[in-house]
């Protein structure tokens, strides 16, 4: 029995590439309703399609859920890989025309918005301005998530908390932010501050981060009673606001809940630590026009 095999890429064959990608992007062909701008029938019509120019099933579909077969777990990672060389090619155009068009993928840490000195914001909106044909994507994710993607070209550039270096990539200092331990307004040490002495953490529970953090944060969290961990800074001020436990959070991401009073840190400055943020962009990576403008504009030369 003969194989069916792809033999050409067309334009209408991208775009159910695409499609598919998007889909896969929101779990579901319901999801991706509104993203894509059409309906559920019309996706799935796209789908099948797909699937019959490259010969087998991308996804299980029905009452249990939208899945991925291993096949559409690999060709998922082939259409990343072409629609990363697509925009290559653009960009290599874009600088014949000596014209900023496309699209600019930033990857940034959750909770960054609420830096009273968020460089990033001032420079996004320049390049929104001054530039419309340009397609700002961002993504909110992990430190390690972040990484990667930047070294495989998925993201053009990243802001995270400088934990370690990796070969692959450039690291720009941005800015530095000041992390305080908290606990909220139904803990005993919210209106009581004299019961709690750093040689005394241990006796109160503490939520601790399971992400990379810095040496630094990893020795003064050593201190605490951990009894909970968090996947991000949000998931530690969730568990704060419970009054069951203390945590650490940056100092403009608790403002609000200081200022409303739901939460107040304790030993303020004897227990804190800074941690730098930078921008990460890949070494290797070729000349990019609209790259290069974001980094100009928020002062960093490569």
């Amino acid at each position: 029995m003969k194989l069916k095999q792809l033999q050409q890429i067309s334009n209408a064959d991208i775009k159910l590439l695409k499609i598919f990608k998007t889909v896969c992007e929101c779990g579901s062909f319901t999801s991706a309703e509104s993203m894509l701008g059409i309906g559920r029938s019309a996706i799935s019509l796209h789908v099948n399609d797909l699937e019959q120019r490259v010969g087998f099933r991308l996804c299980q579909r029905g009452r249990a859920g939208f899945a991925l077969t291993e096949e559409g777990k690999e060709l998922l990672e082939y259409i990343e890989i072409l629609l990363v060389s697509i925009e290559d090619f653009r960009v290599k155009v874009n600088q014949i025309h000596n014209k900023l068009k496309g699209e600019f993928n930033i990857g940034i840490i959750n909770n960054l918005v609420t830096m009273p000195n968020c460089n990033i914001t001032n420079t996004l909106r320049q390049l929104s301005n001054e530039h419309p044909d340009v397609k700002i994507n961002i993504s909110m994710s992990t430190l390690s998530d972040i990484e990667s993607k930047v070294l495989d070209g998925r993201l053009h550039i990243g802001a995270i908390p400088f934990v370690a270096s990796l070969s692959g990539l450039n690291y720009f200092d941005l800015y530095e932010e000041q992390s305080y331990l908290y606990c909220g307004d139904k803990h005993p040490l919210f209106s009581s501050t004299n019961l709690l002495l750093k040689d005394n953490l241990k006796n109160w529970d503490a939520v601790i981060p399971n992400y990379n953090i810095t040496a630094e944060a990893i020795n003064l969290h050593q201190l605490l009673n951990c009894k909970a961990t968090a996947t991000d800074r949000e998931g530690i001020a969730f568990l704060i606001v419970t009054g069951n436990f203390l945590g650490f959070l940056p100092v403009h991401y608790a403002s609000k809940w200081v200022v409303e009073q739901t939460m107040k840190p304790v030993l303020n400055s004897e227990i804190s630590y800074n941690t730098k943020i930078c921008l990460i962009t890949k070494k290797s990576k070729a000349n990019n026009m609209i790259l290069n403008y974001f980094l100009d504009k928020i002062n960093i030369k490569i």
